[in-house]
């Protein structure tokens, strides 16, 4: 019988396995609806896409030290894939300038093999947390340490292709190291790069701000003439980075087939035709040394884990910001960018992930489904096939400038201020982050950010806020109550000890009941909870009541677990009101050693049930009776035949 309900239990519904699928595979849910006004807008975002990913995708892989084809590897292997499991319709997957600035750190020095490995890894490693639902860990990277590691990538990106920019050629380990060689070979710079380079950022600026050029009165529609003219400068403007390497690639063919020679440095040839298809490489040779799966693994380092985790985190930023309002599921996105990767390593990609420039450019277009990136996969496998020849003429000087326009909007200055007005703390891993990043490698710096972060966020659990309040019951009763900010957990335990310890002395009475109020305190261990019980026989041996008002049912089931016998909780202000009573009435009849915890548990009941009956005082002579103050009538009834208590004073 046990089987049979299990196994019952255990079938799918058929409506519940729709529903699961269709969640998992998005496709299943748009393409039923997919009609020609859907096809058209596809067609043109994804094309237009397209267009921005080719000059962009060469770019990258130069940056990432890699050949110029790698890029265009990279770029159409994402797309089909997110057509299929993309949540989002906006986004595009292929390479990025951070993806690329990471996969540099672990090529250089190496070859292509390794970049392609760690694509291969870092999909693994994605969709391992997808499996295991560890999307959580993208939130321990706040917004102060995301906003120093992209502004430092974006300062590393950018002074990366000075030496494009100014016709230098050396090979740099960092940020400091190419800015000491761009120092030295300043004098080796190129006129003819420098000017190319100085003209396209500046063409590319401008063209950036040409769509926003509106028409027409402000406050009145623009004519259809308007509309077309408005629609032309989105277009040109969208298509700025390919318009500028078209024109710089006729430029240098037509120096190329002069006879004036070249003044600008050219990309090289880039290999024709389709990437090959196969497993990624497990094991490679550079120069004369072998290097085995593991080798490979362990010059890759920690970039194996970091990569995947700050793909992550940039993709689902960005389908955060283009999701409308709805709710983004990280876990889809952790499995579809995992096999985006996965897959993408079998056409010799590098790490891949959500491009925020091309995203935006996708919106801008007017992509309805993810569909468009279909077009845009389809384009770069033309480009692959019939257009590579020629781009041996593109001048890395436009290149550089394409990058250099991309990233430095990227630096996000802006946010300081707010944060110096809002809290000022969060400043410390921003430029913690950013300095590191600088000096010592990506990798290290976002850890390091990382690690300050988590700091901050368990040193209140190590050293809460402690507020100590003299107060005076509804009675007239004296009492301290001491209110801890956080939860009871073992780094806080010794802190919590000396410091209530301590209250009586500073507030200048040491016979003076302390009540600590527990209404923040949400959560206890065990050390929590042999730390209360030191605390506890403290106030014993100096002969001073303490007691804790409101706990909640966890930290009591904690205490009572560890067997904390003298833990004396208070539920309401009258019983609070009554055993601070009881504690005056036992001072003045001469019994201020006597600790109300430690009272017989028959006693502890008779005032449990006094409470419940409404009675004026606590009686110390023990009579198994309560007197009433207030009604003449009343007789001393014996407690322990008394109905239920209906607050209670609880001793574990």
């Amino acid at each position: 019988m046990f089987l049979g309900t299990t196994m019952s239990s255990c079938r799918w519904r058929p409506g519940t396995l729709r529903k699961v699928v269709r969640r998992n595979i998005p496709i299943l849910t748009w393409l039923p609806k997919y009609n020609l006004d859907t096809f058209v807008s596809d067609l043109i975002a994804g094309v237009t896409v397209g267009l921005t990913v080719m000059p962009q995708g060469l770019a990258y892989a130069t940056l990432a030290g890699l050949e110029p084809q790698y890029g265009l590897y990279s770029a159409f292997m994402g797309c089909f894939v997110y057509l299929i499991l993309g949540s989002c319709k906006d986004i595009t997957i292929g390479p990025t300038a951070l993806m690329a600035l990471m996969t540099y750190q672990q090529v250089v020095g190496r070859n292509p093999d390794f970049a392609v490995l760690l694509c291969f890894l870092s999909g693994c490693v994605q969709l391992l947390m997808s499996v295991l639902h560890l999307g959580v860990l993208v939130d321990f990277i706040s917004i102060p340490v995301t906003v120093g590691f992209t502004s430092a990538t974006s300062v590393i990106i950018a002074v990366s292709q000075l030496k494009g920019l100014l016709g230098l050629s050396f090979t740099s380990s960092g940020f400091v190291d190419n800015v000491k060689k761009v120092y030295q070979q300043i004098g080796e710079t190129r006129l003819g790069d420098t000017v190319l380079g100085g003209v396209c950022i500046v063409i590319l600026l401008l063209l950036r701000k040409l769509k926003d050029v509106k028409l027409g009165p402000k406050d009145d529609k623009p004519s259809e003439r308007q509309r077309v003219l408005m629609k032309i400068f989105w277009l040109v403007s969208t298509s700025r980075n390919a318009l500028v390497v078209i024109v710089c690639s006729v430029l240098a063919f037509m120096f190329h087939t002069s006879e004036k020679g070249l003044p600008f440095l050219l990309t090289g040839t880039v290999r024709s035709g389709l990437p090959p298809f196969g497993l990624p490489p497990f094991s490679t040779v550079i120069g004369n040394q072998s290097y085995s799966f593991m080798d490979m693994c362990s010059e890759l380092g920690s970039s194996i884990v970091l990569v995947p985790i700050i793909a992550v985190l940039g993709n689902v930023a960005i389908a955060k910001a283009f999701a409308s309002g709805h709710s983004v599921n990280a876990t889809q996105e952790l499995l579809t960018l995992g096999l985006c990767n996965i897959l993408g390593s079998f056409a010799s990609s590098m790490p891949v992930t959500g491009s925020f420039s091309r995203s935006a450019v996708n919106h801008a277009s007017g992509v309805k489904t993810p569909l468009g990136g279909l077009y845009t996969g389809v384009l770069i496998l033309l480009a692959l096939s019939l257009l590579t020849p020629y781009f041996y003429f593109i001048p890395k000087a436009s290149l550089a400038a394409v990058i250099i326009c991309a990233v430095i909007f990227m630096i996000e200055y802006e946010v300081v201020q707010p944060m110096w007005k809002s809290s000022r703390k969060d400043l410390i891993p921003t430029f913690a982050t950013f300095l590191l990043c600088l000096i010592i490698g990506v990798e290290y710096g976002i850890l390091v950010g990382v690690g300050i972060n988590i700091v901050f966020l368990l040193y209140p659990s190590a050293r809460p806020a402690i507020h100590v309040e003299r107060k005076t019951t509804h009675s007239g009763k004296e009492y301290l109550m001491v209110t801890p900010g956080n939860s009871l957990y073992f780094p806080a335990v010794d802190f919590i000890r000396t410091n209530v310890g301590r209250v009586g002395v500073k507030q200048g009475s040491s016979q003076l009941p302390v009540i600590v109020d527990c209404r923040f305190i949400l959560g206890a261990d065990f050390t929590a909870a042999k730390g209360i019980a030191a605390l506890i026989d403290d106030f014993h041996k100096r002969k001073q009541p303490i007691y804790f008002y409101n706990p909640s049912p966890e930290v009591v089931s904690v205490f009572k677990g560890a067997n904390l016998e003298e833990f004396v909780h208070i539920r309401s202000e009258e019983e609070l009101d009554f055993i601070l009573q009881a504690h005056v009435e036992m001072l003045q009849e001469g019994r201020p050693d006597e600790n109300y915890s430690m009272l017989p548990a028959l006693e502890l009941k008779e005032i449990t049930t006094s409470v419940a009956n409404g009675a004026g005082h606590y009686s110390s002579q023990r009579p198994d009776t309560v007197e009433s103050p207030t009604d003449d009538d009343c007789t001393r009834t014996p407690l322990l035949k008394s109905s239920a208590p209906r607050a209670e004073i609880r001793k574990i």
